[in-house]
């Protein structure tokens, strides 16, 4: 029989595939506690990476700054052999730069809600946003992906 955990690893490519198709990253950070803080998170591919907004004063900033170790969590499925997902493990590195922020903060307004949310009647809102947010890259370090599909009926 040959190893089941081989046979559902996603490729690089499915990989990319999977999290450009999916809609929440569930984002881990150290606490002040060293218990996780968890939360579930829009998120948009920029470069290749994924990257998130949050605003400048959340509990995932301040222990981002404490600690930049970050676990985070894509997942699908409703049944075991639908099972699909990627945990990211790194770090996260924060980005202030206010272009940067803005552009990040198109990109997750169209990715959620498609070229109507990056009009010009919406640019102002998502502008003022960004002003209060700042953006957190995910720098990936492992992943690990599990891909159920690859073994139905199995």
């Amino acid at each position: 029989m040959a190893n089941r955990r081989a046979m559902i690893v996603m490729t690089d490519a499915e990989v990319h595939a999977f999290l450009d198709n999916q809609r929440v990253l569930n984002v881990a950070t150290l606490g002040p506690t060293g218990h996780p803080h968890l939360v579930a998170m829009w998120y948009a591919l920029i470069d290749g990476k994924v990257q998130f907004w949050t605003f400048a004063k959340s509990q995932k900033i301040v222990n981002l700054r404490r600690d930049p170790r970050m676990t985070g969590l894509v997942e699908s499925g409703d049944t075991y052999d639908d099972l699909r997902g990627v945990e990211l493990v790194g770090t996260g590195r924060i980005i202030e730069d206010y272009d940067r922020i803005l552009h990040l903060g198109m990109a997750v307004a169209e990715r959620y809600g498609g070229a109507e949310a990056v009009s010009a009647a919406a640019a102002s809102f998502i502008e003022a946003q960004a002003r209060k947010r700042l953006v957190v890259e995910f720098e990936v370090a492992r992943v690990v992906s599990w891909d159920h599909t690859k073994i139905a009926g199995y």
